[in-house]
């Protein structure tokens, strides 16, 4: 790209952004198309996964959308975004090998790893705790958090199949979460931190 096309680029984007800050949801939508391709690509270098690398993208456009008012249109929106993906890139890292070491250290407490009938009663156990916090959530968080989580499909997937937007499968489960996280703060520290692990890792 010359210096004349990158120019008539830059105008371009600044007035996308320009929009979106106004609300525009179409400049929004030609805006997540322009970057989804490159900004998968980028977090894929680091996560060395594409369902990871997607939600990472759709988690940045979600804040964007919801911080647009707060949005500089003459800063550059390229440098903007990519400064979000790698930073949520670096949080997803630390937070995968906090994970890692936190549920090893709980499992070694709360279980004899030679013993199966002791792993399985726990699992079990743990297991039960994680449905009645899931059958606390509304009707259509279930839903989406269950085909998430226990179908394994992606939020475009679940978009497309329930006829909603992107922004809004992300929303809700975001929501459901946040439920489920009240919902597990009644039980003992580890026991909590242990089944939060176990829903992050689809366990």
């Amino acid at each position: 790209m010359d210096n004349h096309q990158s120019d008539a680029h830059d105008v371009r984007e600044r007035a996308l952004v320009f929009r979106l800050v106004n609300n525009d949801e179409e400049a929004f939508s030609e805006l997540y198309a322009s970057y989804k391709d490159r900004l998968i690509y980028f977090a894929m270098r680091f996560v060395k996964s594409r369902e990871f690398a997607e939600d990472i993208f759709h988690d940045v456009f979600l804040v964007i959308w919801q911080s647009r008012h707060f949005i500089n249109p003459e800063y550059s929106f390229s440098s903007y975004v990519y400064t979000m993906v790698k930073n949520r890139v670096l949080n997803m890292l630390r937070g995968i090998e906090s994970e890692k070491r936190v549920m090893q250290a709980i499992l070694s407490q709360a279980i004899d790893y030679n013993d199966d009938t002791s792993r399985n009663v726990l699992y079990n156990e743990l297991n039960e705790i994680i449905e009645k916090a899931i059958n606390r959530l509304t009707p259509r968080q279930k839903e989406i958090f269950r085909m998430s989580r226990e179908e394994h499909m992606s939020h475009r997937e679940i978009a497309q199949k329930l006829n909603l937007s992107i922004y809004t499968v992300q929303e809700h489960i975001t929501q459901a979460l946040k439920s489920i996280r009240c919902f597990l703060a009644k039980y003992p520290g580890s026991m909590a931190d242990l089944l939060l692990i176990l829903i992050c890792l689809n366990i």
